[in-house]
């Protein structure tokens, strides 16, 4: 019987007891129902994770990872296979060792996990939100896809800090609080949207203002300011129409590699989260 399989067994368990008792509400959201829903909208691994081609994601290769995904002096990066495909992907993966390289930055091997894969943001991830994203992980479709391994010309840093223990649920009743959440440790808006300090991204003390390239098919793109300073011109609708459609309210397209197609599924409930917290951000 696999970790997985008992961890399942015993939530069903649990959750008949508790209804026989009348303390569970019907509707509660299971791991995977909350996993889907952060991996197609908030979390949008996809976007680094799936192979694209000239409409966007490539059919049945959903996570099966990504050449090429970022190419810098510093490094060029390959986004791995994270499908249950056991030679290629991360099958052969526990549970654990799979949250241990998303939290942790640490591979199974004790290799670490280098940029752009965000893992000081990851850090933060709650211990449930972490556990539905490996949920999700494992029911997708195992893809054989063999990607290589990023190569660094910088020195990585020997860990991200020390092990993280449990991380609580943020609550959502405070739209500020869980908007820093989401556009932090899920969806990790302000590493893209901060300028770049001596370690990467300075979104510890520049977060939002901007001003991160980013080069493709496309061209290149900078990243655009969020602060106040950013974003002050807009209201509220317009910015949530910008990140879920990719149109600016002029009418023009903007660029990617923003996931705006993952960005359309997202509750309104978030997405007003996310703008109240960037509402905030020191004016930069």
């Amino acid at each position: 019987m696999t970790k997985s399989y008992r961890r399942s067994l015993i939530g069903g368990i649990g959750f008949v007891v508790a209804m026989a008792l009348g303390g569970v509400n019907a509707g509660a959201e299971t791991l995977l129902e909350r996993g889907t829903y952060l991996m197609r909208s908030v979390a949008a691994c996809a976007n680094c994770h799936t192979p694209k081609g000239p409409q966007g994601d490539i059919p049945d290769m959903e996570l099966a990872g990504m050449e090429n995904l970022m190419v810098t002096p510093g490094f060029t990066a390959h986004a791995p296979n994270i499908t249950p495909d056991v030679e290629t992907g991360i099958g052969a993966w526990t549970d654990a060792q799979l949250i241990k390289a998303i939290r942790e930055g640490v591979r199974p091997d004790g290799t670490i996990v280098g940029p752009p894969m965000p893992i000081a943001l990851y850090r933060g991830l709650s211990d449930r939100d972490v556990e539905a994203i490996v949920a999700y992980i494992r029911a997708v479709p195992a893809v054989r896809n063999a990607v290589p391994r990023s190569v660094y010309a910088m020195p990585l840093p020997p860990s991200y800090g020390p092990p993280v223990g449990s991380v609580a649920d943020v609550p959502s009743d405070d739209p500020v609080v869980y908007g820093a959440y989401l556009a932090g440790p899920v969806a990790h808006c302000v590493e893209c949207h901060s300028p770049m300090g001596d370690q990467g991204p300075d979104w510890q003390n520049q977060a939002g203002a901007g001003g991160l390239a980013f080069d493709g098919p496309w061209g290149q793109s900078v990243s655009a300011n969020l602060t106040p300073t950013g974003l002050s011109d807009y209201s509220d609708d317009e910015i949530k129409s910008m990140v879920r459609t990719g149109v600016h309210p002029d009418g023009h397209r903007l660029m990617p590699p923003m996931g705006y197609a993952y960005y359309a599924g997202m509750k309104e409930e978030d997405m007003n989260a996310i703008v109240a917290y960037l509402r905030q951000l020191p004016a930069r």
